[in-house]
Parts: structure tokens; sequence; C-alpha cells
């Protein structure tokens, strides 16, 4: 045993001294729980989420003050995390008593026919990112075992038909694939002590030409009193710097 375990060392020494293993980043040190002003912190460790640009902070303070929020913008400007970071902030804090999460099942230019398993199974490819927000914010155990519970509700846009949603923070994804009479349904979904946030980029619909109706939704809702319509723009994107490039040009 003691001989296998220096074997173990002295390999794992000639591994860290071989040159082609590098520091990720380089110049950029690992982040430690000392780390006085962190940094260099990964995301997963912040635990309030804070906005990144103007447009983003009228965001979340439009999700604090009113009941719905409609957030239009290009992709990578934060709309889905941060719409799911004040769900959970808002479930935590006790304002609403579950989160409901909606996304249309629409494929983005190709068909995927029919998927095996049951109602939530089926559904898993088209709400990833909302899976992948969640997990960030709360870990993927927790997820699970509030899902199991109820407190995480899986709702798909065909079955919400007829219902009221109390207590709730109600986050509806994508909705740009949404048609204008399938917004109007999910909108007077909306109960007492309830908050809906509507996430979607006009320009990127997988609908046919004419068919989503979330720039004529946005459209009538902005002169509504105790309803948001926030815009993000270019400035606004906080993935790969190439994103925002390459959206100009596309």
């Amino acid at each position: 045993m003691a001989k296998r375990s220096m074997r173990s060392k002295s390999r794992a020494s000639s591994y860290a001294s071989q040159e082609n293993v590098h520091p990720l980043f380089p110049g950029r040190p690992s982040w430690t729980p000392h780390d006085p002003d962190g940094q260099f912190r990964d995301r997963k460790y912040v635990k309030n989420v804070r906005a990144m640009s103007p447009a983003q902070q009228q965001f979340l303070d439009a999700v604090d003050a009113q009941s719905v929020v409609l957030a239009l913008g290009p992709a990578g400007t934060g709309k889905t995390y941060l719409a799911i970071a004040k769900a959970v902030e808002f479930l935590e804090a006790g304002k609403v008593q579950r989160i409901v999460l909606s996304r249309p099942a629409v494929e983005a230019g190709e068909s995927l026919v029919f998927l095996p398993g049951d109602l939530t199974e089926k559904l898993a490819p088209y709400l990833r990112p909302l899976y992948d927000a969640l997990n960030e914010r709360i870990g993927g155990k927790r997820v699970r075992q509030m899902m199991a519970e109820g407190t995480i509700e899986i709702a798909p846009i065909a079955y919400m038909r007829g219902r009221t949603l109390n207590n709730a923070f109600v986050v509806i994804d994508e909705a740009q694939n949404c048609t204008y009479g399938q917004i109007k349904m999910l909108l007077t979904r909306l109960g007492w002590h309830s908050t809906m946030v509507l996430t979607g980029d006009p320009d990127q619909s997988d609908l046919l030409d004419g068919l989503s109706g979330l720039l004529d939704i946005a459209r009538r809702l902005e002169a509504v009193p105790g309803i948001a319509v926030v815009r993000l723009t270019d400035r606004d994107i906080v993935r790969h710097p190439l994103v925002g490039e390459m959206l100009t040009v596309l």
C-alpha cells in the first residue's frame, strides 16, 4: 500500500511538471475563500446577482416594482438568467410560494419529431436554459427536490389555459415564439400576489413571418400602468464580446 501511494505521488508530481500543463487563465489566480474583493470568484459562488448595465438594472428594478414585466432584447443580454435569479430571490424571501416556468416548444429550424418519456422528459430539451439558470442559482439537487415538491413547476403553454396563478413567480421564456393569442392567454393567468416576467428576442422568432405576437403585445402594454416593458440592446450583451459584434452584421 505504501509503495502504491508513493507511485501515485510520483505520477502526480511528474504530471504537474510537464511543460504542456498551463493555467486555464494565465495571469489570473484562482479564486479562494480568502479573496477579499471576489474579483476572480466564479459566478456560481455569487449570492446576489447585480446588473452589468443600466438597462439590466432597469429590468431588475421593474421586477421589484411591477407585477408584469416584458424584457425584450437580443441574445446574451441576460434576460432569462436575471428573470430566474429574481424568481429565486422572491421565493427565498417568502414573497411567492412557487416558481412557474413556461417556454414554447418550438424547434430552432429543425424538427426533433417525437421525444421519448413523460411530459417533463419531453419538455426537458426546450427548458434546458431555464434548468441551467436554476441549477446555477440554487444547485441541481435542490432544483430536483423543489420540482418533486411542486415548489418549482414546469407548465407547458398548451396546458396553461383556464389556470389562475396565485402567489407565484411566473417566467415565460422565448416569448417571441408565442402567437398574439398565446401571449394574451398567458398574461391573463396572473393571479393575486404574483409576478410575471416575459422574455424574448423579437429578431429571433422561429415562427413563420407575422405570427409572433411579442412586439405587438409589448407596444400595446407600454401604455398600461403597472406594466413595465424593458428594451435591452447590443450594449447589454454579457456573453462573449463577439456575440455583440456578430449581431451588428447578421
